[in-house]
């Protein structure tokens, strides 16, 4: 797995803090171990601010960052060694760890947080700390607060606003560096080879609980501590459901089956769809769909470069979308009156990407104002994913495409000069899936 060196967390840090200004101060917690049967959990995964601005994994944690202060700027809430703990669960920071490897200047238990949280906040004009994420967190942060407040007798300020962190933090985000463009790479070539293992090992007969385990088979294999979000495998009208997770039905000869997977490595993720028959051979009804939402995607891709603004992307592949559409007669036209009363969304309800990033729909605005969408700039990385999507009883849809679902989805990352297709190790044209559908021995 690809780590990033511990002075890549400290230099996040201080451009964040640069931008919080001196008289701040920001609180991260981080997410909640949760049950997922009597005594056994999922999987935790760290909150993914608290992450990016330390690396450290554990849960149970308080970040509190105090710029310009002259002694402990960086202070951590963290869990306390336990031998007994650690012989079940591994082994713990402790406070000793969280200054002498994750740059914490200072460091204290978590049980201390009540009585050593108000003291930090004092002082201080403004509170970064995102309100709404753990119920349980924004009761001990206000609880602080609050008690800060009930010293002005005494001579001490309160933070006189809260501030949500994410206009600062999640904007830069939204740029990768080129270490993290790097992990991001990784992450999705390990992706793209779980779909290409996929497409091998798709034969009617097959569940698709098996497509799932091949693809999340090699992300492991290739470096990933897990999916970077639940393996999405629907075949034939299942395909058709956009979030379908289920992945309980054997599939069968002449149908689609649509894969939406990606591995997450070193804490970033890849996002890829692909669509593919699983006989081997598209039907002539399924390539001309395919066709359809490939040429949309292409042309997508195609004008993705620095300035272009973001929602021009998704009226592109409307356009394409809904002209093909009105020309098979799945819609009525003229086309502009089809956009206009986005007659389109029966069949194509979701947008056409998202950023990328440490979270699959990652974080930054798509907007610099209200109604007016910011234009793509270099270090930015999104998705690229039309769709079309014809349920069983669509109405008014053509009998031969009713039970068709195709997504094709890419992961782009927006150059100097243009863009580079970082999933491009996943095959989509029509004639390379055919030859890889149904191959391995």
């Amino acid at each position: 797995m690809l780590e990033p060196a511990k002075d890549v967390f400290a230099d996040r840090r201080r451009r964040f803090m640069e931008r919080m200004g001196d008289r701040s101060v920001a609180v991260f917690c981080s997410a909640p171990e949760v049950v997922r049967s009597n005594d056994s959990h999922f999987d935790f995964r760290q909150n993914s601010d608290l992450w990016y601005l330390t690396g450290f994994e554990e849960p149970d944690t308080v970040l509190v960052l105090i710029p310009g202060h002259d002694k402990h700027p960086v202070v951590m809430f963290v869990r306390k060694r336990d031998k007994d703990r650690e012989v079940w669960d591994g082994p713990r920071a402790g406070v000793e760890g969280a200054k002498e490897r994750y740059g914490a200047n200072e460091a204290f238990l978590v049980e201390e947080l009540d009585a050593k949280l108000p003291e930090l906040l004092e002082g201080r004009d403004r509170l970064f700390y995102g309100l709404g994420l753990y119920a349980d967190r924004d009761r001990r942060v206000i609880h602080a607060l609050t008690r800060v407040r009930a010293s002005a007798r005494r001579g001490k300020r309160a933070p006189r606003e809260i501030v949500d962190p994410s206009y600062v933090l999640h904007e830069m985000r939204l740029f990768k560096t080129p270490a993290e463009v790097d992990t991001l790479r990784r992450a999705v070539e390990v992706s793209a080879d779980g779909h290409v293992r996929a497409m091998q090992t798709t034969r009617p007969g097959r569940g698709e609980w098996e497509l799932q385990a091949e693809v999340e088979y090699v992300f492991k294999r290739g470096g990933a501590k897990a999916p970077g979000y639940t393996t999405i495998v629907g075949s034939g009208a299942n395909a058709c459901i956009l979030h379908y997770v289920q992945n309980s039905r054997q599939m069968e000869a002449g149908e689609l089956v649509l894969v939406d997977a990606g591995a997450e490595v070193g804490y970033y993720t890849g996002d890829i769809t692909r669509t593919w028959p699983v006989s081997g051979t598209f039907t002539g009804p399924q390539r001309e769909i395919y066709d359809l939402v490939l040429r949309s995607q292409q042309e997508v891709i195609a004008m993705s470069k620095p300035g272009v603004p973001w929602t021009a992307l998704h009226e592109k592949a409307v356009e394409v979308l809904t002209q093909g559409m009105v020309d098979r007669g799945i819609l009525a036209g003229p086309v502009p009156k089809a956009i206009e009363e986005k007659t389109f969304r029966a069949w194509y309800m979701h947008s056409t990407g998202h950023w990328l990033g440490i979270d699959v729909h990652d974080v930054g605005s798509y907007y610099d104002a209200p109604e007016e969408a910011r234009t793509l700039q270099p270090g930015m990385v999104f998705t690229v994913e039309p769709g079309l999507y014809f349920a069983p009883d669509a109405p008014g849809v053509p009998e031969r495409y009713k039970g068709i679902g195709i997504r094709i989805e890419d992961d782009i990352l927006v150059t100097a000069t243009g863009h580079d297709v970082l999933s491009k190790g996943a095959p989509k044209e029509p004639h390379e899936i055919e030859a890889l559908v149904g191959t391995a021995v």
